[in-house]
């Protein structure tokens, strides 16, 4: 073997510098006694991805800057290797009125305690959950290094989707490439990352080692899986995904030929991967917060049975409490099915009546509301009873409530403002119903984290979804089926499909018009609602940037 390369799979935390620089650090001892001499680290590895307005404050990039001298010193007994280390470098250029950015997204190449080059991202991606022209300007150079007698081209991420930089750093000398990447997961975006930089190393005709990060920051996740590509294109290994990895690739030089190898994790199917971001994204978000643990409100139902099954995974039994709060609409088979989850998963389970208060709230109303037939607003008066319990308990224990609105709620508005909205993280804001039904059948089938098997009880799965919040009340009473429901979320909302369209392919004018009238009205709701994992290639967050106030209806 001519050279080990250690791909670091680090889950890092943003702003957290001194101790992102102390695990790189770790890493690099760790590695180098397995014999490894180069080090890769994830994109802006010091400061962790996605720091936003933070690379606005001087006092963050000088941060920054002294971790990465903290990295050099602390590793310059390390002989001869080479640690790849992401950042941001530079400052602006202020004026009265104007301030002009001068920082790059970078990397540095640390040797022998110093920063021997420094790469800055040529290609700064603008859509999606990215903004990195907000905050950087492209870099211009190409950065080639040897090590072991290896000359590596650096690229970071954005950089190895197009062809001109990996040619640049080709015609510069490079033997292969290392890429450093903080891309956030959706379904299908590891396999799709495969398949990019197969065809890179096509068009260069270079072997590739693909670093990423792994872990949960705010409603991103990142799922790790690095690999590594041989010049022919053949995935030379995978590295696991969704959590911390040392992953290690042998480089073998022959003549001007060099080959890659390391271990391959298997191919994963699609709800795996779902589950994996949605445990690690709850999971990081509690931990990374500094909260002890959760509580959420039990209804019965299918959503919040998810939502326990999620957070029982994500934080064990002892750290996730379920509130049962029946209204006088409260089936007696949801008490039952409630109680009964609650008893599979082993956690602390409650049940308040809200009765006494939603009667309460109706005679102190009573004067007001006279003459006037009960409606929503006595249903929403029940949800926003649920929310003040919640917030109570949430109050004097310290408890996160998780929210349990799915995606297809949230779109079209079928959840209640200060109701079942309020929490402080919603783990399936970003799941369409239909994809709920599957994957609660999914974690009945599989047990990955050994908390349980067949945790949600099959009536929950197969009655008609309702929110009890009236007499005989089902959710199709107001939404179509959610098979249509969700189609035309994924086509309109995800995929930017105007309503001709829609009617085109063969959905009904009148469910089209509702539906999109629905996401449009709603985004009030949205702006107001909390965070939550993304498993999508566009969710209600980062993604999805409309105007509140807005007439235009195709």
């Amino acid at each position: 073997m001519d050279l080990k390369i250690c791909v670091a799979q680090l889950n890092l935390v943003v702003g957290d510098v001194t101790g992102n620089a102390r695990r790189i650090i770790d890493a690099a001892h760790e590695a180098y006694a397995q014999g490894a001499r180069l080090l890769l680290t994830p994109e802006l590895s010091i400061c962790a991805y996605i720091a936003e307005d933070l690379f606005l404050r001087p006092s963050f990039i000088a941060a920054c800057d002294d971790a990465v001298k903290t990295v050099a010193r602390e590793t310059a007994g390390l002989q001869g290797m080479a640690i790849v280390v992401g950042h941001p470098v530079g400052r602006d250029r202020r004026s009265k009125s104007l301030t002009i950015a001068q920082r790059t997204n970078a990397a540095s190449v640390i040797r022998d305690g110093r920063v021997i080059e420094t790469y800055a991202k040529r290609l700064l991606p603008n859509y999606q959950v990215f903004d990195e022209r907000r905050y950087f300007v492209p870099g211009q150079g190409t950065c080639v290094f040897q090590v072991e007698g290896v000359s590596v081209g650096l690229l970071i991420c954005e950089d190895a989707w197009f062809e001109e930089p990996a040619q640049l750093a080709r015609e510069a000398g490079a033997q292969m490439l290392a890429v450093i990447n903080a891309s956030p997961f959706h379904g299908g975006k590891g396999y799709e990352r495969e398949a990019m930089m197969i065809e890179r190393v096509k068009a260069c005709g270079l072997p590739l080692v693909y670093a990423h990060m792994v872990g949960g920051q705010d409603e991103v996740v990142f799922e790790g899986h690095s690999f590594a590509v041989n010049a022919d294109g053949q995935l030379a290994g995978r590295a696991p995904s969704f959590k911390e990895n040392m992953y290690y690739v042998g480089v073998r030089q022959a003549q001007d030929a060099i080959e890659l190898e390391a271990k391959t994790w298997p191919a994963r199917e699609l709800d795996a991967d779902l589950w994996d971001a949605l445990v690690l994204g709850l999971r990081d978000y509690v931990h990374k917060n500094g909260f002890r643990d959760v509580i959420l409100g039990l209804s019965g139902g299918i959503d919040s049975a998810l939502v326990l099954a999620i957070a029982v995974d994500a934080l064990g039994k002892d750290r996730v409490r379920a509130l049962m709060m029946p209204s006088p609409y409260t089936a007696g088979i949801s008490l039952e099915d409630a109680r009964e989850m609650a008893r599979r998963l082993g956690v602390r389970y409650d049940e308040l009546s809200i009765v006494p208060e939603f009667e309460s709230f109706k005679a102190s109303l009573a004067p007001l509301f006279e003459g006037r037939a009960e409606d929503t607003t006595e249903e929403n008066i029940q949800a926003r009873i649920r929310g003040v319990m919640l917030m109570a308990m949430s109050n004097k224990f310290g408890s996160l409530v998780l929210t349990t609105g799915n995606k297809s709620e949230y779109a079209t508005g079928y959840c209640t403002l200060y109701g079942d909205m309020c929490g402080g993280f919603a783990p399936i804001k970003d799941v369409v119903k239909t994809a709920v039904f599957r994957l609660a059948r999914w974690r009945n089938a599989n047990d990955p984290f050994k908390t349980g098997a067949d945790p949600i009880p099959d009536r929950i799965i197969t009655r008609p979804p309702s929110a009890e919040l009236r007499a005989d009340q089902t959710d199709q009473d107001s939404l179509p089926p959610y098979e249509v429901l969700d189609a035309i979320i994924a086509r309109y909302m995800e995929n930017d499909m105007g309503i001709a369209e829609l009617v085109a392919e063969g959905f009904s004018h009148d469910d089209v018009e509702k539906v999109t009238r629905l996401i449009k009205v709603n985004e009030y709701k949205r702006r107001q609602a909390a965070v939550g994992t993304r498993i999508t290639h566009r969710s209600f967050g980062k993604d999805w940037r409309y105007p509140i106030t807005n007439r235009f209806r195709a």
